[in-house]
């Protein structure tokens, strides 16, 4: 027991001395990845499910995360109502069978986070249509309608890639989600071409050959197929809801060296281009994608796949576009820092993160491991990481021009306590018009600077903020400013308050 207490002080008290010396970005993607395939929310129920992801988000709110990536389609199945594929079994237990008492997961979800200030993605796994561990298939779903569309691999059922009707149907179903829903962003996995397994051929040849475009290689030819496919779900999003971010996480490997002696990183795993037919730097540097999450869920000093070498070399190769680094936190908090053998490398990492030029921001792999504190992760994520809120990087790309500010900020006594309410600014069109807001706060004396990122108090979709009223002899300056679809900020506006 006392051995316990003087670890747990000394871990207190490096985090008092060290949490300062962080620095905190203003704008960062701070994501966390909520799945559903491992079967966490199985035989939850709606209220145990509902309880269980309220206090998830209320924990990595606190954790400084603000954006929340949430599996709906993890094979060809919903975690929403759908006219186009049943529901899941990773929500029911049973596939095709609706919740009861019914709720809509991923409406919800997107009221609960946008509530806390967080963006909602919608994580769809493409081409992925049954997974191994299920064996009933409802009527509706597709690989019972169109059986011709999908082939078999590894007990797996993969949509086939080849054909277009197949990529047509992935982005009806990506339309459907984003038309009927307010989600701020479509997120696709690394789920294309089946990952090789010894053994087993990819039953395509016949295609290849009554198809083949001219392409003299399958190898081409498939990724040919997948890169059609990432063109046409990203003229989809942009007709739809252009303000929508179109997101990828592929594999942390995009070439080897020994593939590609010119640009291949110093690793020797499997591979985006070669092994899924992936070609991750294609979507980026043709704008097909908004944002990229390489999953680099290895450690520093990993013989195969070095976490320094791949976050370095993703640095460098895909900067066109927004880079977020997908980050394991088991596996971080497993290994022990190289150079100091007593704590984990979380340390480590977030220092590379920090000395990259595109790296805009992490997704945390995954977010129960972060509500679980694993390694302490999510303790040096609040006290220290990301101790401030931040908002999410601006896409410019997208939309660059900044929104009107708020108007006529004024604090009102209500039955509820002392809020300072404000007008929405007027927009024309999405690119203009006021989404949501940030309040920052300044203390008597202290210089209104809006890109110092601790002044920061509130994130929120709402036109007021309950102020902290105490005894009213002590002034303080408000600020509210306007973000738009894209988090482009507005100038502020400014109010003083006695509280």
């Amino acid at each position: 027991m006392k051995n316990t207490l003087i670890t747990t002080t000394i871990f207190l008290l490096s985090i008092l001395f060290t949490n300062h010396s962080f620095a905190q970005k203003k704008r960062e993607f701070r994501g966390a990845w909520i799945q559903c395939v491992n079967g966490q929310f199985l035989g939850m129920g709606t209220q145990k499910m509902q309880e269980t992801l309220t206090y998830q988000l209320n924990e990595l709110q606190k954790d400084g995360v603000n954006a929340i990536i949430f599996q709906v389609r993890p094979e060809c199945d919903a975690l929403y109502q759908s006219s186009i594929e049943p529901w899941s079994r990773f929500l029911t237990g049973k596939q095709g069978q609706a919740p009861f008492p019914y709720w809509d997961p991923l409406q919800w979800m997107i009221t609960e986070c946008h509530r806390r200030g967080m963006e909602l993605h919608a994580w769809i796994n493409p081409f992925r249509a049954k997974t191994k561990t299920t064996d009933d298939l409802a009527p509706a779903h597709v690989s019972r309608r169109m059986p011709g569309s999908v082939f078999t691999y590894d007990n797996l059922h993969i949509l086939n890639p080849a054909l277009q009707s197949n990529r047509t149907y992935i982005c009806k179903v990506a339309a459907d989600i984003i038309r009927r829903y307010d989600v701020d962003g479509l997120h696709i996995d690394d789920y294309f071409y089946p990952y090789p397994v010894a053994g087993q051929t990819i039953p395509d040849s016949r295609d290849y050959a009554r198809s083949n475009n001219g392409i003299k290689n399958i190898h081409d030819w498939r990724r040919y197929n997948v890169n059609q496919f990432i063109k046409e779900l990203h003229d989809t999003i942009r007709a739809v809801k252009p303000w929508v971010k179109f997101g990828v996480s592929p594999f942390g490997i995009y070439r080897n060296k020994k593939n590609a002696p010119e640009m291949g990183s110093e690793t020797n795993g499997l591979q985006n281009y070669d092994d899924l037919y992936a070609d991750v730097l294609l979507w980026i540097n043709n704008g097909w994608i908004d944002y990229c999450v390489p999953q680099i869920y290895w450690e520093i000093g990993n013989k195969a796949a070095d976490y320094e070498t791949l976050i370095k070399w993703w640095d460098i190769y895909s900067g066109k576009r927004h880079l977020y680094i997908g980050e394991d936190i088991e596996r971080t908090a497993k290994h022990a820092d190289r150079n100091n053998p007593n704590q984990n490398q979380m340390a480590a990492k977030y220092r590379l993160h920090d000395e990259m030029r595109h790296v805009n921001g992490t997704v945390l792999w995954y977010a129960k491991a972060a509500v679980d504190n694993v390694g302490n992760y999510g303790t040096m994520l609040r006290n220290k990481y990301w101790r401030t809120q931040a908002l999410p990087p601006t896409m410019p790309f997208i939309d660059g021009k900044a929104p009107k500010k708020p108007k006529s900020p004024k604090p009102i006594w209500t039955p509820d306590g002392y809020v300072l309410f404000w007008k929405a600014p007027k927009g024309k069109g999405w690119k203009d018009a006021p989404h949501r807001y940030v309040v920052y706060r300044f203390a008597k004396g202290e210089k209104v600077d809006i890109k110092d990122a601790s002044h920061i108090v509130a994130t929120t979709y709402n036109t007021y903020f309950p102020l902290p009223y105490e005894k009213g002899k002590e002034s303080w300056t408000y600020v509210v400013t306007t973000l738009d679809r894209m988090s482009n900020e507005s100038s502020p506006a400014k109010k003083k308050v006695k509280l």
